[in-house]
């Protein structure tokens, strides 16, 4: 069975076969301080959703380490590749076969630029990523207002695991997201994003709430936690 275990904020460590990856590995400045770049020894696939430094965290540092590839859109992936990461650019839309399964990069609505030093560098458009592992999909879908796109995941992906932002001012609240799941459709719901700071101090039962009042499974998996799947 593949595993899952969640590392605060939007950060996930996913393993399964063939896989050990980091979705938006964000440890280092990590309020919720769970786990450090330097306890992933042995990892294959970085996924970055975006370009904000609470997604793209520590990426490029344990990729230069590890060998890990980083696997985001292509701007982001390009600004690791300059830093010395290994990278597998892709874009919204796009699909591709690795070892372990297919990816696929979905849209988000949110802003990606980079920050170095004082200045902000493009990073290209966010992004949502569907990780297919031992057969089951895990859709992470970064940071994003709602929108209806995430009908199309509900029709056509058949999504096991959705992994969704519910903090509010810079993503969807646990309403929107709520509205979200019941779009996607997904087997099992998962609240991301919250709590980190106080301006995204909302309550993952709150979502659970309002997203159980529309048919849908909820999960919360509290920080430090995993699941197997």
């Amino acid at each position: 069975m593949a595993k899952l275990k969640y590392l605060g904020h939007a950060t996930f460590y996913l393993e399964g076969e063939e896989i050990k990856a980091i979705i938006d590995p964000f440890l280092s400045q990590n309020p919720w301080n769970i786990a450090k770049p330097e306890d992933f020894t042995d990892l294959n696939y970085i996924f970055v959703t975006h370009g904000h430094g609470d997604h793209l965290g520590d990426a490029v540092e344990i990729a230069k380490r590890t060998g890990a590839t980083i696997v985001s859109i292509f701007e982001v992936a390009n600004y690791c590749n300059k830093k010395g990461a290994n990278i597998h650019p892709m874009h919204i839309g796009g699909t591709y076969n690795f070892p372990f399964g297919k990816v696929k990069l979905t849209p988000a609505a949110h802003g990606s630029a980079i920050v170095e030093g004082d200045e902000l560098l493009y990073g290209g458009n966010p992004c949502g990523v569907i990780i297919e592992v031992e057969g089951k999909k895990v859709y992470h879908a970064g940071d994003t207002g709602l929108i209806a796109d995430m009908e199309l995941l509900g029709k056509y992906e058949n999504i096991d695991i959705a992994l969704l932002p519910i903090g509010g001012n810079f993503t969807m609240d646990p309403e929107d997201a709520a509205i979200a799941a019941s779009m996607i459709k997904p087997k099992i719901a998962i609240p991301m994003h919250y709590k980190t700071w106080p301006i995204i101090d909302k309550e993952p039962e709150e979502f659970k709430k309002f997203a159980e009042e529309k048919g849908v499974n909820v999960k919360i998996v509290k920080p430090g936690e995993e699941i197997t799947f």
